[in-house]
């Protein structure tokens, strides 16, 4: 098994990438594979809404990881979306890269666990969380919890590691989703498979 971690920060080693991977560290532990994927600090093409994507599971825009990201989602079991707080919500690049993903790829996040993570020095953080768990709503994923809002705050890595009950709730969504991953293994192994959920009534709400 194998869970995509998304670090929506430009800082490659920072305060989200120090609490995804506290969450990693535990789910290795569990035995379970890790890949932290970076956003990086290069420019992220928005979804324009062309629709080029339909049927094809690939975004039109190549100049991105994008792509690549949604190769290694098809093959992923799970996943954690972590962002740094920028005005009360997540980053410009995590929500591009996820628009896209998400309406691109869908497919490959249908029914697979999934946690989102945010990072603040002091406030929006449940505003940025809101925002990013609207992505797993709409994909049937079961959302990953903890014993706290999934949040770490500090203004520097090492700030974010004195945050113990931020590093205590990483270390519980880890533990989760390694519980909800094993759960659903073992009854795939059983034959309990994905429901086959219907899609075909599109209500519009102008006359």
């Amino acid at each position: 098994m194998k869970v995509l971690l998304f670090n929506g920060s430009p800082r490659q080693n920072g305060c989200t990438f120090t609490a995804l991977s506290v969450i990693a560290s535990g789910l290795n532990e569990q035995d379970i594979e890790t890949e932290i994927l970076q956003i990086g600090n290069q420019p992220v093409q928005d979804c324009i809404g062309c629709g080029g994507c339909r049927g094809t599971g690939r975004c039109v825009f190549t100049d991105d990881p994008v792509n690549e990201w949604l190769d290694k989602a098809a093959h992923a079991d799970g996943f954690v979306f972590g962002t740094p707080v920028y005005y009360a919500h997540p980053t410009g690049r995590i929500l591009s890269a996820m628009d896209r993903m998400f309406y691109a790829g869908g497919q490959n996040f249908y029914h697979k666990p999934a946690a989102v993570i945010a990072s603040a020095r002091r406030a929006g953080t449940t505003a940025s969380l809101d925002v990013m768990s609207k992505f797993l709503g709409i994909s049937e994923m079961p959302v990953v919890s903890s014993t706290y809002w999934n949040m770490v705050h500090g203004s520097a890595p090492e700030d974010v590691s004195k945050d113990l009950e931020g590093m205590q709730t990483m270390k519980n969504i880890a533990r989760n989703m390694a519980w909800l991953l094993k759960c659903i293994d073992a009854g795939k192994r059983e034959g309990i498979l994905s429901p086959a959920t219907q899609k075909t009534v599109w209500t519009n709400f102008i006359r």
